[in-house]
């Protein structure tokens, strides 16, 4: 496999407390099909939006940076390039960072088309901290950690898949 794949991004963060636990980089991915009503991010649904990078990149980013915890994948939607940020995601763990993703899918989602898309359980294997399902406007709630309405989950989904049933994280 080449050490750089292309992504294509609609942003970067260098720094931030507020997208996982610890200092974190997040990569808002360009594109995502759930379009969400009142989504925080609604200029990254366009799938011929935002820029062209790569793996690489992101990956000079993490290094340069010694207080980050890890990265936080965001969008957009990332299992639309979920290929690409699996390749991220080994890196980030090989340097001994963890991996947070959010998706608008649901956990049952990704793992009932797995078939169709075997880039998704990849993915799915290097995350360590999963906010799964859609964005939704009338469950919206500020008090959530991490989250933005009461219908998402922060699951484990390598010890979901490991033990075949959800298993939730919380945060105190």
């Amino acid at each position: 496999m080449n050490d750089v794949l292309p992504l294509r991004l609609a942003g970067v963060i260098r720094e931030s407390v507020v997208d996982g636990p610890g200092y974190r980089l997040v990569v808002f991915v360009q594109g995502c099909p759930h379009r969400c009503e009142g989504c925080h991010n609604p200029e990254t649904h366009d799938f011929q939006g935002g820029y062209d990078s790569d793996t690489g990149r992101i990956l000079d980013a993490v290094r340069a940076n010694p207080l980050l915890r890890g990265v936080t994948l965001s969008g957009g939607e990332p299992f639309c390039q979920a290929a690409a940020l699996a390749h991220l995601a080994r890196q980030v763990h090989a340097i001994g960072l963890d991996v947070m993703c959010y998706t608008g899918y649901t956990f049952e989602q990704l793992t009932a088309d797995a078939q169709q898309h075997p880039d998704w359980i990849e993915l799915l294997l290097e995350t360590d901290i999963l906010v799964d399902g859609p964005f939704l406007l009338s469950e919206k709630s500020l008090s959530l950690r991490f989250r933005g309405s009461k219908n998402q989950r922060v699951i484990d989904p390598r010890r979901s898949l490991a033990e075949h049933r959800l298993v939730e994280i919380s945060f105190s």
